[in-house]
């Protein structure tokens, strides 16, 4: 029926929600750690990566929808064997990491907001534990529940950033840091472009958005619209966001606060009641794509078990939901109270950039069939491969223990799906 139908409205609010989700909040204080007065370069230089691969999602989209979204198109682009297989365990595990770093942010805006045993650590790994069951609950409670605590999210959380920008740009005109903004501030070219591939996660959001292809009215009108307006205007908050953090506070303070930046930069103009009160979108926010991405991993598990890429058994129910529900809910404990910030998100960075870097080659080796323009996908594949190797680089020499976590991760995704293909073939055979 047509009231149940995904409008142009609906569409963009599934890509601005899918990335302004937690990861502006988690991540800012990184970015600026590492691209200084450049950060909102870092952050302009990951969008346009953005751009170009929204451009390959919303062909792909078109031409094979369906709710299975990048599963689907990595399928169709080479088959169902050990390297789609892998690629797609990839992206589960980037779900789950996801998660970890959403619940890693929650983790510091509540223990900095509302401190409970006095010391900020145990705090922080309290707020993370009890949100990610939260989480798990209402999902197994309710997924109606899951929806309109996102809906209402999406709007609360976009109307403070913009009331941060409103004021933030005001508070500006009488700042002593706003030379921190000047080129001299910056940060190298590589250093940049590391920054912003460390902060990429920000913008993973929007391929959620081939999810709901299948009920969207008028796809080949609403589709791409909804790709390229989500993505241009994320990219313009998060310059906005970036430019009057910087502007707004000293970096050794930024660098201080680097886990919860969005609420110290709040105070300059608002004072502890900014700080407050951003803490509190940190926290909604975050809740919010706990929620959403906890539903969302699960369902790539049971996707990628039906598909013979997981063993059947993620398939399974239990409590009436897929057995990837509790798996993920655990790998996400566990990443997001044993590692740090810096390397949840570098993870979560590099299995985006090589995801989409195979998403945009499939887009472009299929150009024919689905229609697309063949330099500018060809241009996104390399793009990403390129700000891959980039991130892995610099990364080594700065933050070699997330690196080697991050390759083992993807490593660990394809040997993992190669003796799965051999086990099967074996019980096949016998």
């Amino acid at each position: 029926m047509a009231k149940d139908h995904v409008s142009l409205k609906d569409a963009i609010s599934i890509g601005i929600g899918g990335m302004v989700g937690g990861g502006i909040f988690a991540v800012l204080g990184l970015a600026v750690s590492l691209a200084k007065g450049g950060t909102p370069i870092a952050f302009f230089v990951a969008g346009i990566i953005a751009i170009f691969t929204a451009y390959s999602y919303s062909k792909l989209s078109l031409a094979f929808p369906d709710r299975g979204g990048t599963v689907r198109f990595i399928n169709e682009g080479f088959g169902k064997g050990i390297f789609s297989g892998g690629i797609n365990n990839l992206l589960w595990v980037s779900y789950i990491i996801m998660l970890s770093l959403y619940a890693s942010a929650f983790g510091s805006y509540g223990s900095n907001l509302i401190p409970i045993t006095g010391n900020q650590e145990t705090d922080s790994h309290i707020f993370i534990s009890s949100i990610v069951l939260l989480a798990t609950g209402i999902n197994y409670y309710s997924i109606k529940i899951v929806g309109q605590i996102e809906s209402v999210a999406v709007a609360v959380k976009l109307i403070i950033l913009l009331g941060f920008i409103g004021v933030g740009a005001y508070g500006l005109t009488k700042s002593d840091y706003l030379s921190q903004l000047s080129p001299h501030s910056w940060e190298g070219p590589l250093q940049l472009i590391a920054g912003g591939m460390v902060i990429f996660v920000a913008y993973e959001g929007f391929e959620l958005i081939a999810n709901a292809v299948p009920d969207m009215d008028k796809p080949r009108y609403t589709v791409p619209r909804a790709y390229l307006v989500s993505v241009i205007f994320v990219v313009l908050l998060y310059i906005a966001i970036a430019a009057i953090t910087v502007g707004s506070l000293p970096f050794d303070e930024i660098k201080k606060a680097k886990d919860y930046v969005l609420a110290e930069a709040s105070k300059p103009v608002m004072g502890q009641l900014g700080f407050t009160i951003m803490s509190v979108a940190a926290l909604l926010s975050t809740f919010s794509a706990i929620n959403a991405t906890v539903y969302g991993g699960s369902r790539v598990s049971y996707e990628l078990a039906e598909d013979d890429e997981l063993p059947h058994a993620f398939t399974f129910q239990f409590w009436n939901k897929p057995i990837g529900l509790i798996v993920t809910t655990a790998f996400t404990l566990l990443i997001a109270n044993f590692m740090n910030l810096e390397s949840i998100s570098t993870s979560g960075s590099s299995g985006f950039l090589l995801i989409f870097a195979v998403v945009n080659f499939i887009a472009y080796s299929k150009s024919d069939a689905v229609n697309s323009n063949k330099f500018i996908t060809l241009a996104g594949a390399i793009l990403c491969g390129a700000a891959f190797v980039i991130l892995v680089g610099q990364q080594f020499m700065a933050n070699p223990m997330g690196i080697w976590i991050s390759l083992g991760i993807i490593i660990l995704c394809f040997v993992f799906e190669y003796f799965y293909k051999q086990h099967k073939i074996k019980k096949d055979e016998d």
